[in-house]
């Protein structure tokens, strides 16, 4: 295992720890998953895949309760892109925002922005609405680069409107 991931470990049980809870092999199991698949945007569905296969014992509810908990501790964002799934990707400790997405309505494939994009409009909502602003999310909707040289090859014309709820 890589010393990243042990540290990442490490630190979640110390913060379990300082919560009142305690770090059982199941949640590490299922924090192992998604520290190994922090570039991907995984369901709940694809963390309890990915945790069967090394732990046949933890169930589908178990991998649930988990990433509940780690949610509501935000040690874990819990997000949705629109299609009524919830995804779920590690916090940036270190990001003073959370990152901003870039979902393909033709593949669905998810890309992030890490820089801030949005101060400027922050410092303006803060101000004008007299709003404490804690954090901020931004999900842009379109379709990425090989949808649309897929789209140019094949001569078909790139999606005109898409259908997006959320």
């Amino acid at each position: 295992m890589s010393c990243y991931m042990e540290e990442r470990i490490e630190k979640i049980r110390e913060q379990l720890h300082n919560r009142s809870y305690k770090l059982t092999p199941q949640r590490e199991a299922t924090l192992r998953v998604l520290l190994e698949n922090e570039e991907d945007h995984l369901t709940a569905e694809d963390v309890y895949l990915l945790v069967r296969d090394k732990s046949p014992d933890i169930g589908l509810a178990t991998v649930y309760r988990t990433l509940e908990l780690m949610s509501d501790l935000s040690i874990i964002h819990k997000i949705n892109f629109g299609d009524g799934v919830s995804r779920y990707e590690f916090r940036d400790e270190d990001a003073e925002h959370h990152h901003h997405h870039l979902i393909c309505v033709q593949c669905g494939s998810v890309n992030e922005i890490h820089e801030d994009l949005l101060g400027e409009v922050e410092k303006s909502v803060s101000s004008n609405f007299h709003f404490k602003i804690l954090d901020h999310r931004l999900t842009f909707h379109g379709i990425c680069q090989k949808c649309q040289e897929a789209a140019e090859q094949n001569g078909t014309p790139v999606v005109k409107k898409a259908n997006i709820s959320g």
